[in-house]
């Protein structure tokens, strides 16, 4: 398994950093913009909340992006958060192919 030591950009860095900055969005109107509460897209941004193909589906179509973008970013995170723990790694490297005779 290839690890990387570098920690991937983040959902919540992304969105603020390279969309809701430069267009001098708050967080409160984006929440109003996907039609989630304001806590929602506060977690989004800390990186408290994954996103799920339905807040993906959201931020698309409110920043005129793909849904697979936002779930590409997340499921980076996730993959690197698993191979950057001992304990987790330690599990999936106890699969083994199944043999078919």
């Amino acid at each position: 398994m290839n690890i990387t030591k570098r920690k991937p950009v983040g959902v919540g860095e992304m969105l603020t950093e390279e969309f809701m900055a430069p267009l001098d969005i708050t967080q409160s109107k984006l929440a109003e913009a996907m039609g989630v509460s304001r806590k929602t897209v506060n977690e989004l941004c800390n990186d408290r909340r994954s996103i799920t193909a339905e807040s993906a589906l959201m931020l698309s179509r409110v920043f005129g992006n793909s849904a697979d973008f936002w779930l590409n970013l997340q499921q980076r995170i996730d993959i690197w958060e698993v191979l950057n723990s001992p304990k987790r790694r330690h599990r999936i490297e106890m699969a083994h192919p199944i043999t078919v005779n």
